[in-house]
């Protein structure tokens, strides 16, 4: 039994892709009429304070009957997101060289960004 309390029967075909502390779960299982779905899990790997980690899990359950609409939508939305932005990782966590900008002007010195980058505010009017 899965932790919502349904049976899942054994997977019927299954692969994996790791992308970092994500691992991605396809496994298609059969139906107790035995017809065939799809589930996708995420589970992502968190470190606790002492050392010890463990998994957050996030599950799609996809049955045929969605497949077309779940594949077009999902292709619109890589295919916007690739066009927009091109394929290059933009992150923080994947580019060590990356600076978001307030970090650019401290990168030398600990102190306090330069005044230009904040707009001068009157309590009085408060």
């Amino acid at each position: 039994m899965n932790e919502n309390g349904m049976m899942e029967k054994d997977e019927i075909f299954s692969k994996v892709l790791r992308a970092g502390r994500r691992t991605y779960f396809f496994d298609v299982r059969a139906t107790k009429a035995d017809d065939y779905y799809l589930t996708i899990t995420e589970s992502k790997k968190f470190t606790n304070a002492d050392g010890s980690f463990h998994y957050k899990k996030h599950k799609i359950y996809l049955y045929k009957e969605d497949f077309d609409g779940f594949a077009e939508i999902l292709n619109e939305m890589t295919n916007y997101i690739v066009e927009e932005k091109g394929q290059e990782v933009i992150s923080d966590k994947h580019q060590k060289d990356f600076k978001k900008e307030y970090q650019e002007d401290n990168v030398a010195t600990d102190a306090a960004p330069s005044p230009d980058k904040f707009t001068d505010i009157s309590f009085d009017d408060i």
